[in-house]
């Protein structure tokens, strides 16, 4: 018993969920390798950006639906954990966060039944949201207000197998290609002050079970899943197969993907089947290893080629099956709204098209007919590299925009922005994006954005370098 003291709880539950992983893939015999080490090197490099999301998606999930000692645990499916305050440094859940509005996180099974949203009639001078996502990382639907309004209503979210009677009190019915979905819910916090107002807000967002909405019997509970532990190393080579066939049996197959799912058949991907790389030859091995890294690397160099959110956040209608570019989106910030909710943009490079780096000054102007136009408000944040998380300063401001306190417009209208690591001198501290001392990228969000933003039309000012107090144009 002394010795079980000394044991991190946390790191024997992971040990065990290695177990039942261990003991998916070999119960049974692994599926039956159809193909060459080259076409399975092209396989193995094609089903994997087309598993990334899925992969970083499940990574979240389970963190916060599965273990208790993770920080982002929010108590398990069918619930709502918010947040009290707005994003901060400490704050890891998901990388590239926002720091504009607070955090509602909740997951839905719907194996056994839909469930019902119940939303309250909300004030037309306070913005939020419900993104909706299933496991592919689609946005499917949308809630709040934009979408639905600021009236109260209720609205049901359904899996792709059910065909049950809806209840005449349902505003609309959301139907999802997974069995399981998640949002994450954004709601306006208006300062410290605003905290309270925000809470009994986001207290009357209710996830009520169909049968209890509508006074009936429950149906027989779904079976108990015995939940893959996330190993990002795993996840990342030739044994992201497991997860990935682990999560599609939860999915309903798009007719636009039946050939393709066909192909990955060929190094072992199938709905719910086991997978065991090491069961495999040797040169089949390297050939998944070695597809998996050319994947990330297409994945990392499409990310600099990208300028408009839309081309990468949405639904399936949206994104077209573009599946690198859906991939890019997770690795820039996954869970991003869709681009006629939020308009999305970023400065990953400067003027001169070299790499931001906190060693450097730089300035962003926006010239009066520039500055965004939007129906709710517009930011600029800035995450560090390679984490893509806020950055630690010493005023603790980590998003700058016209909700700023002290921001100040230059005399015609416009709007420059002093991004660097050291704190400047004089009126410009008011309109200072603090950066860290290495690599980083600044992101600017729009919410309720104009068709200009939403037609990819928009054209984002340069992040121009600044030496000897010149700015290089």
């Amino acid at each position: 018993m002394k010795l079980l003291k000394h044991i991190n709880i946390k790191n024997l539950l992971f040990m065990f969920s290695i177990t039942l992983l261990g003991l998916y893939a070999q119960g049974v015999k692994s599926q039956q390798i159809i193909t060459s080490p080259e076409e399975a090197h092209k396989i193995a490099k094609e089903a994997f950006i087309f598993a990334y999301p899925m992969l970083y998606g499940y990574k979240t999930m389970v963190a916060q639906t599965q273990d208790p000692l993770d920080p982002g645990f929010i108590g398990g499916f069918g619930r709502y954990r918010h947040y009290t305050r707005l994003n901060t440094p400490e704050d890891k859940d998901i990388n590239a966060p926002n720091n504009d509005t607070s955090y509602s996180w909740a997951w839905l099974d719907l194996r056994a039944e839909p469930w019902v949203l119940s939303l309250p009639e909300v004030s037309g001078e306070r913005y939020y949201t419900q993104q909706w996502f299933d496991l592919y990382t689609h946005n499917f639907a949308y809630t709040g207000a934009r979408a639905t309004g600021f009236g109260e209503g209720s609205y049901l979210f359904a899996g792709p197998e059910w065909n049950g009677e809806v209840p005449a009190s349902i505003k609309k019915v959301f139907r999802s290609e997974s069995e399981f979905i998640g949002t994450l819910t954004r709601t306006e916090l208006k300062g410290e002050s605003d905290v309270e107002n925000m809470l009994a807000i986001q207290h009357k967002y209710v996830l009520q079970p169909l049968s209890e909405f509508a006074g009936q019997k429950p149906p027989v509970p779904a079976a108990e899943i015995a939940w893959p532990a996330w190993n990002e190393s795993r996840a990342l080579s030739g044994e992201f197969i497991a997860y990935l066939n682990f999560l599609l049996q939860f999915t309903q197959p798009h007719p636009s993907e039946k050939e393709l799912l066909k192909r990955f058949e060929k190094i072992g991907i199938k709905a719910g089947a086991p997978f065991d790389i090491k069961s495999l030859p040797r040169d089949i091995q390297q050939a998944l290893t070695d597809g998996v890294e050319q994947g990330l690397k297409e994945i990392e160099e499409v990310m600099p080629t990208l300028t408009n959110s839309g081309e990468v956040y949405g639904s399936r209608e949206q994104l077209k099956n573009n599946y690198l570019y859906r991939a890019a989106g997770a690795f820039a910030g996954i869970y991003a709204n869709s681009v006629e909710e939020a308009f999305y943009s970023q400065w990953s490079l400067d003027s001169s098209g070299q790499p931001l780096d906190g060693k450097h000054k730089y300035v962003i102007h926006f010239e009066k007919k520039d500055l965004p136009n939007v129906k709710f408000f517009w930011s600029v944040t800035l995450f560090d590299l390679p984490g893509r998380y806020l950055v630690a300063n010493p005023i603790d401001r980590y998003s700058l925009g016209p909700r700023t306190d002290g921001i100040r417009y230059n005399n015609d209208g416009s709007l420059t922005v002093y991004v660097q690591h050291e704190q400047p001198k004089g009126d410009k501290y008011t309109n200072w994006l603090p950066a860290p001392d290495g690599p980083f990228f600044v992101t600017l969000r729009c919410y309720g954005p104009d068709d200009v933003m939403i037609n990819g039309e928009y054209k984002l000012p340069k992040m121009k370098l600044q030496t000897n107090s010149k700015i290089l144009r």
